[in-house]
């Protein structure tokens, strides 16, 4: 006799003799966050289906009725006329509750061969995939905004910082041309990424295969999986892609921190380097002359966020026995999360790269403080032969008599600064310019505005 719980919706009711609180089935379900992943759901039952009528396992009406459900399941969640119910837990639930309504015991069937734990393992899996090739492209944007910025400036001085002190003259084009390095390389970090992530759990089953006549290597292929998890233990209970996929994650959002912290630097009145554009900016309910830098203020604090996430998913999985465990269901809202950070992070800095103002005067105002061609009369000494621990040792004797004199050292006359080497002849002058000096560094990697148009050219190429 059937009893009336075991005509409810949920997959294993008629093992339990009562039903599911409400308050459990809040707390146990994800339908309302894992519903993004309905498209690639949609996607992966449609290959497992089409392999399961190609080895006999389903007919191949079946398959058609499969196709045909699904295929109006789509077009009701692209129209936003789907009802996801709470009582069906997940996305995946949903999904094929409503199959069976619109097709019948063929959506009953599509589950042969399969459990939820590889079908949400292999979901995640396109749906990352899918996210990397996304960012991948939103990076390649964002250097090319990058390389814009740069190439207007690849003559602009300012002065480059150690300890947040000045240290030599750069220009400007060479200043974000390592961000653009720092974004090339989460590029690369990405792409290595995205092989660990195109394997198939699929056919993994619950946890030990299944004992149907599948062909995984025919899903993989048709999803454009690279190859197969080769462990079905594995394949159903590890999220270490995932996780490091957030780690890359975690890594561009920190570069786009600290580019934000210098564009918050850069854009005090104290400093006055550049302007953001008004869109990106808001003012104070209180103090009429305030233009605050809220993106990349806010960016930064939402790098803490995107680092947050990494740590819930390292420790999401530190402790979990083999093989699949409910823990699991924590891995997406994290990760979800991060994805949709990265990306809204990119493409807001994209657009804000095109509306920063540079103030070239204010930069090269700067870049004539703080002693920033020091290192440069150093240079020169031993180039007219003085080692160089004496040649540092007559500079800061220099420096600071220029300290104690209030001037630069290219102020004081050549009798002046022969008294700290008589190696000092009257050509010292031209290579104590802020030109001078960023035009000797003209080398591979340097900041000469030769290079930096040499780099520029480079890296367009690569992304073009």
């Amino acid at each position: 006799m059937t009893s009336q719980f075991s005509k409810k919706s949920e997959a294993w009711s008629a093992r339990f003799s009562e039903p599911v609180s409400d308050l459990v089935k809040r707390y146990t379900a994800s339908v309302f966050f894992d519903n993004r992943m309905a498209s690639v759901d949609i996607q992966a039952s449609l290959a497992h289906a089409e392999m399961l009528s190609a080895q006999n396992i389903i007919s191949p009406q079946d398959y058609a009725d499969i196709e045909r459900g699904m295929r109006i399941i789509s077009e009701e969640i692209a129209a936003g006329q789907f009802v996801w119910q709470l009582d069906l837990e997940d996305v995946h639930l949903n999904i094929e509750k409503r199959l069976t309504e619109l097709v019948g015991d063929a959506g009953k069937r599509l589950h042969t061969g399969r459990s939820r734990n590889d079908q949400v393992a292999t979901d995640i899996r396109l749906y990352v995939r899918a996210s990397i090739d996304n960012i991948v492209e939103l990076l390649r944007d964002f250097r090319l905004a990058l390389l814009d910025l740069a190439e207007k400036n690849s003559e602009t001085i300012l002065p480059g910082f150690t300890h947040m002190q000045v240290a030599q003259p750069i220009t400007f084009g060479h200043h974000i041309l390592a961000y653009v390095e720092m974004f090339g390389r989460d590029t690369e970090r990405l792409i290595d990424c995205r092989k660990r992530v195109n394997r198939l759990p699929l056919g993994a089953a619950a946890l030990a295969g299944t004992s149907f006549p599948i062909d995984r290597e025919r899903v993989a292929r048709t999803l454009q999986f690279e190859e197969v998890c080769f462990n079905s233990l594995d394949a159903v209970s590890d999220r270490d892609f995932a996780i490091e996929f957030c780690a890359a994650a975690a890594l561009i959002m920190t570069h786009i921190s600290r580019m934000s912290e210098e564009l918050i630097i850069w854009m005090s009145p104290r400093v006055g380097f550049i302007d953001i554009a008004d869109r990106f900016c808001t003012g104070s309910s209180i103090m009429p002359q305030k233009k605050n830098p809220d993106v990349p203020e806010l960016a930064r604090g939402k790098t803490g966020r995107v680092n947050g996430n990494l740590i819930a998913l390292l420790t999401l999985m530190k402790a979990q026995p083999l093989a699949y465990n409910k823990d699991n269901q924590e891995d997406k809202e994290p990760l979800f999360d991060t994805i949709d950070t990265v990306i809204d992070s990119l493409r807001i800095f994209t657009d804000m790269a095109g509306g920063i103002t540079v103030k070239a005067d204010a930069m090269r105002a700067a870049a004539l403080q703080g002693y920033a061609t020091a290192t440069d009369l150093a240079d020169y000494l031993v180039k007219k032969g003085l080692p160089f621990r004496d040649a540092h040792e007559a500079v800061a004797l220099a420096v600071r008599n220029c300290v104690a004199l209030n001037c630069d050292l290219s102020d004081m006359s050549l009798d002046t600064l022969q008294q700290f080497s008589n190696l000092i002849e009257a050509d010292v002058f031209a290579v104590l310019t802020l030109e001078g000096s960023i035009a000797a560094r003209d080398h591979l990697g340097g900041t000469a505005p030769k290079q930096v148009k040499w780099a520029i050219q480079r890296v367009r190429g690569i992304l073009q």
